[in-house]
């Protein structure tokens, strides 16, 4: 048995979860700090480095103390090296190699969209869907199968990835612009709707109709005419403030928005175009490089139009986090890191973050 703490602070969530093999959680500690930007619109980065050093020791000690372990009985330290903000990485990583020289602890540093990747190695069997037994039948658990192709929907990123073996990562293709996740919190705030944008449009989306405004679809090709596996939605951001300027001339950003603009029906046309999109090339992606399954993973794979729309269309399985695993947390660092510790990898202590690191290098 190998006992793991992870730690989470790659943006504004302070996480630390214990994670037994790789697979049962024991405890997995979040402290969001949503309230805390949400009169921001958005991240502010200094604040969130802040609200990190305050909350991080207790944050651990109430991961150990939930999991009913001590820091001797931990085996080895897992951290979110990057990507992220500097301020906000910095924080985990230091308080990480604290404890691993405290202890003398072995340490990973982890990749925190690998992270995202493996909140589905946490996952139950009832977060296994297909078209004809959804969910898993009898709640079996069935073993994830190689190769997998994986879209990764977050605030910071989008991006879609052949897995062929654990740790073995193939890019496939990824936003050239905004990320889904950040396309959703700049259409919320056009739309006069608390921040994150994500939960918010989809509130408001379910009571729209999504074939009111023909917003773009930004399929993108490549120099032979073939559609490649890339991403953009700042045309679909732009498409959505010209139509709110002609439903409403006056219409300003940042001011509360008129009865003359259909906020549910704009939510829900919104987000039809980006879910169809994000549809259509990972199951493209899944059906040629014939994968076993399709994973959605990050903050935006809680859309319950984006899951659904995966489900119904995709030839092969689809594995989807539970809520709680979809949004920054620790207990995907811990999974990762367990995988990696397993497999013989160890960092020393003179490691650094790493904001922009990409998962596949």
């Amino acid at each position: 048995m190998t006992l793991v703490l992870g730690i989470e602070t790659s943006c504004d969530e302070t996480a630390a979860a214990v994670v037994r093999d790789g697979e049962d959680i024991l405890s997995n500690i979040v402290a969001s700090q949503v309230d805390l930007h949400a009169q921001y619109g958005g991240i502010f980065p200094e604040i969130a480095s802040r609200a990190h050093i305050e909350q991080i020791y207790p944050v651990v000690e109430q991961a150990l103390e939930t999991a009913g372990a001590a820091l001797p009985d931990v085996d080895v330290i897992t951290v979110t090296r990057g990507p992220g903000l500097a301020g906000s990485l910095v924080v985990g990583v230091n308080m990480a190699k604290g404890l691993a020289l405290g202890r003398s602890l072995p340490i990973v540093g982890v990749n925190h969209l690998e992270g995202h990747i493996y909140s589905l190695w946490l996952a139950g069997p009832e977060y296994r869907f297909s078209r004809s037994d959804s969910p898993s039948a009898d709640g079996e658990h069935i073993p994830i199968e190689f190769p997998v192709v994986i879209l990764i929907v977050s605030g910071g990123h989008t991006e879609l990835v052949l897995m062929t073996g654990h740790g073995e990562y193939r890019r496939l293709g990824g936003t050239l612009d905004d990320a889904a996740g950040e396309a959703f919190d700049k259409v919320g705030r056009l739309l006069g709707l608390p921040y994150p944008g994500g939960p918010s449009i989809q509130r408001e989306a379910a009571q729209g109709n999504p074939s009111a405004f023909d917003f773009p679809r930004a399929w993108l090709r490549g120099n032979q005419g073939k559609q490649n596996f890339d991403f953009s939605f700042s045309g679909l951001k732009t498409a959505v403030l010209r139509a709110l300027k002609e439903c409403d001339p006056e219409y300003v950003t940042d001011e509360p928005v008129s009865e003359m603009i259909p906020v549910v029906d704009m939510a829900a046309s919104f987000q039809a175009a980006v879910v169809e999109v994000l549809v259509g090339k990972t199951i493209r992606a899944a059906d040629e490089h014939q994968a076993k399954e399709i994973f959605i993973a990050g903050g935006v794979s809680a859309n319950t139009a984006l899951r659904s729309a995966m489900v119904a269309e995709a030839g092969c399985p689809v594995r989807v986090p539970p809520l709680s695993l979809c949004t920054d947390n620790a207990a995907m660092i811990a999974s990762a890191g367990y995988f990696r510790f397993s497999a013989g990898e160890r960092d020393d202590l003179s490691f650094d973050v790493l904001p922009t690191w990409p998962l596949t290098r």
